[in-house]
């Protein structure tokens, strides 16, 4: 049975990616500083700074393949020093720890916040969809930690892809099962509201993804070949965008620096395209705010799009 370790397993992502990865029968070994009482896996009780203890936690479960999803996980949360310092240093000792057992992979979450959108003295697109050649311009200690984290996944395959394969995805913005039912979002809007409120979903170019899709991508990734994953980033996010009008035609006034752009935009594509997760190893998402959210009220149709054309 493939050992799993994952760890911020109890986050809004890493309950999910630990669902996912038991139901396709991993032998999963969840950690973070608190417990999940839902948790399908083992659980391990543990703060990732400190990389002794990191390192004899590895060493003991001896996993095939570890996912490291703990993070400072939202820009700003922290001062932009502390968080470059946490997210760089936990995936640096993640890292190691992995090599020291004999760990045959390791997949790390970037973010697509590395692109720079959002930057206080402007950004625009060279292209749409975005994907994952497109140039990183972070402006904030959290988008450079992740800059940084990619870097680094690509290092250690130039250094050690003989004996590991090592990954990064940029999950889009999560949207946990619950939130789904009304629960709210990282930003404290309910998804009702983001889709009421169409800037509150610009500033992140509308991008999503259930958080079930991405655990099932990072099983996807774990049984695909090295070859075709060692030192890669992939884009991993829903098949639309959030918004109920076509989505070129939001984006342009709400952003208009990409206007130039938006005409390669169908109505219901995804502004960060996750063609490469498709082509490489065969992942696509299959959850969709017009599926999964309960509520009556919330147009499902190409008819709601038609009024808008």
């Amino acid at each position: 049975m493939t050992v799993t370790l994952v760890t911020g397993a109890a986050g809004r992502l890493g309950r999910s990616v630990v669902r996912v990865l038991a139901e396709r029968g991993h032998r999963v070994v969840a950690v973070d500083r608190v417990a999940d009482p839902d948790s399908p896996a083992e659980q391990r009780i543990l703060d990732l700074g400190d990389r002794d203890a990191t390192a004899a936690l590895v060493a003991d479960v001896r996993p095939d393949t570890i996912v490291h999803l703990a993070a400072i996980a939202v820009p700003f949360s922290a001062p932009d020093h502390e968080t470059y310092a946490v997210n760089t240093g936990l995936f640096f000792s993640v890292l190691d720890a992995a090599l020291a057992a004999g760990t045959a992979r390791v997949l790390v979450a970037s973010s697509p916040t590395v692109l720079g959108y959002g930057a206080p003295g402007g950004w625009a697109p060279q292209y749409l969809p975005l994907d994952e050649e497109h140039p990183r311009a972070p402006w904030n200690g959290y988008a450079q930690s992740k800059a940084a984290v990619e870097d680094l996944v690509a290092m250690a395959a130039r250094q050690h892809g003989d004996r590991i394969t090592v990954g990064a995805f940029r999950p889009c913005y999560v949207i946990a099962p619950e939130e789904w039912h009304g629960a709210p979002t990282q930003q404290g809007h309910t998804i009702r509201e983001r889709l009421d409120d169409p800037p509150l979903s610009a500033v992140a170019l509308f991008n999503y993804v259930d958080a079930r899709d991405a655990g099932a991508f990072v099983a996807s990734w774990a049984s695909a070949p090295s070859s075709a994953t060692n030192g890669l980033t992939f884009f991993v996010g829903a098949g639309d965008s959030l918004v109920r009008e076509p989505v070129g035609e939001a984006l342009a006034r709400l952003v208009p620096s990409t206007a130039p752009h938006t005409a390669a935009l169908a109505p219901r594509d995804p502004v960060f395209t996750s063609a490469r997760a498709a082509e490489l190893i065969g992942w696509r998402p299959e959850r969709s705010w017009r599926t999964e959210l309960v509520d009556n009220d919330v147009p499902t149709t190409d008819a709601a799009e038609e009024a808008h054309r």
